[in-house]
């Protein structure tokens, strides 16, 4: 519980919020691009690295409540330079347009927040006949990062600033399939379990953010790839748990973090000093903590690599 957090060797702790581990962190001239940034702990994030001077371009399905947090934003913070753009994970036609249409503008890319996402869904396909919540969580950031990577590059190379992609995952990585990940059957509605399913997605986020740790490295080029837990947080992630989203929403506020503090771990790893040079970790409450073994396991992460590649060719 976020109650009773204690400081780790950052100096925050469960109970810090985004703008206490951004303190004093001058983020102007940098670019960030934050996926579901138009509702809970994207929107926070999203605001807090505006204010810190971020450029932030919002990838969001609702355009409309994206424009709509925009103004929020830019009312509380007039300074702040915040773009919506259009991008539905769950959809590749969408990644690739809006990978094109950022290219195609001219920004840098410093900072790429994998954050979007959707949670415990009932079996369903996606526009690419993909289970719903491994194409959203995992093969369209897959398919984001790959296609904008070239941006980062030249935007480390010319900045000389280290680039920083974010994956956005969950301590639900533990709580996958017993193999971890169900290559041969991530479209069985027969063995779909929601939930295992979920987790199998957020497993997929920390693996991807490894394997992609491992090539940055041998590439020479200064960007790191890292992944995270954000903490369980009373968001709209919960919305299709039946009833156990009414017992979130009583019981979730002193039990769980509020988007303030659920934005922070994000926060952290994107701006702070003391993440630099750290590449393929895994953080949790802003400090480094230890995904599980299958979230450890440098074949499973490339087979996961291979196997994504795959699919998205």
């Amino acid at each position: 519980m976020w109650l009773f957090g204690r400081k780790g060797p950052s100096g925050f702790s469960s109970s810090s919020t985004a703008e206490e581990v951004t303190q004093g962190i001058d983020g102007t001239g940098l670019t960030a691009i934050v996926t579901g940034a138009s509702s809970g702990i994207g929107t926070e994030t999203a605001r807090v690295l505006a204010l810190r001077g971020v450029h932030v371009i919002m990838g969001v399905r609702n355009v409309a409540a994206g424009r709509d947090v925009k103004e929020a934003i830019v009312k509380e913070i007039p300074t702040a330079k915040v773009d919506t753009m259009e991008l539905d994970l769950s959809s590749m036609a969408s990644v690739r347009k809006f990978a094109a249409d950022f290219s195609s503008s001219g920004h840098p890319l410093n900072l790429l927040i994998n954050n979007a996402g959707i949670m415990a869904t009932p079996f369903m396909l996606s526009k690419d006949n993909i289970e719903l919540q491994f194409a959203t969580n995992h093969i369209g950031h897959f398919l984001l990062t790959n296609l904008l990577l070239d941006t980062m590059k030249k935007a480390a190379r010319t900045s000389k600033r280290e680039g920083r992609i974010i994956n956005v995952s969950s301590e639900a990585h533990r709580y996958t399939y017993k193999e971890g990940i169900h290559f041969d059957k991530i479209n069985d509605q027969s063995g779909y379990s929601n939930f295992a399913a979920y987790g199998q997605s957020k497993l997929a986020n920390v693996l991807h953010a490894n394997e992609l740790a491992k090539r940055l490295k041998v590439d020479g080029v200064d960007i790191t790839a890292n992944s995270l837990h954000p903490g369980a947080i009373v968001t709209n992630l919960f919305r299709h748990m039946g009833p156990i989203s009414g017992l979130v929403n009583i019981f979730g506020k002193i039990a769980l973090k509020n988007v303030q503090q659920g934005a922070a771990t994000t926060c952290y790893v994107a701006l702070h000093p003391q993440v630099k040079g750290r590449s393929g970790e895994y953080f949790k409450d802003s400090n480094i903590g230890q995904a599980s073994a299958h979230g450890r396991n440098a074949e499973l992460a490339k087979k996961l690599w291979d196997f994504s590649m795959k699919m998205v060719k």
